[in-house]
């Protein structure tokens, strides 16, 4: 690796950044379908790849979510081990996802737009010859 590269094992600053600020909505979006305990969320985030993280982020992201009522938790029992606590959407929880999937398509056409060279970028309401 050069001085001052990245590996593929570590995140660079601006994947690290990029999923601080779309974590959140990444779990109440994995939450959608049904309740889930942590374990789960975890191994849902891991499968994508770009959003894995671990324990130390998604507790602390979880209870967050709980305090501001975005999602409640219930206890169950479990067959391999303690009772598991599961994490539900609330109402508000369903509210704050809906207002992200309306916003993030607009913020991502963006954020594509600002990182096409200009050359390459298209004019918004002009049609290219």
């Amino acid at each position: 690796m050069e001085p001052g590269g990245t590996s593929d094992q570590v995140p660079g600053k601006a994947e690290s950044q990029l999923r601080k600020g779309v974590l959140e909505f990444c779990v109440l979006a994995l939450l959608r379908e049904g309740p889930k305990y942590g374990v789960e969320l975890l191994n849902d985030l891991q499968n994508t790849g770009t959003l894995a993280t671990s324990q130390g982020t998604v507790y602390p992201l979880l209870s967050r979510l709980r305090r501001d009522e975005l999602v409640v938790t219930t206890w169950h029992e479990s067959l391999s081990g303690p009772p598991r606590r599961y994490y539900e959407l609330t109402e508000s929880g369903h509210a704050a996802l809906a207002q992200f999937v309306t916003v993030w398509p607009g913020f991502r056409d963006a954020v594509d737009h600002l990182l096409t060279p200009a050359t390459g970028r298209r004019t918004p309401g002009k049609t290219q010859p």
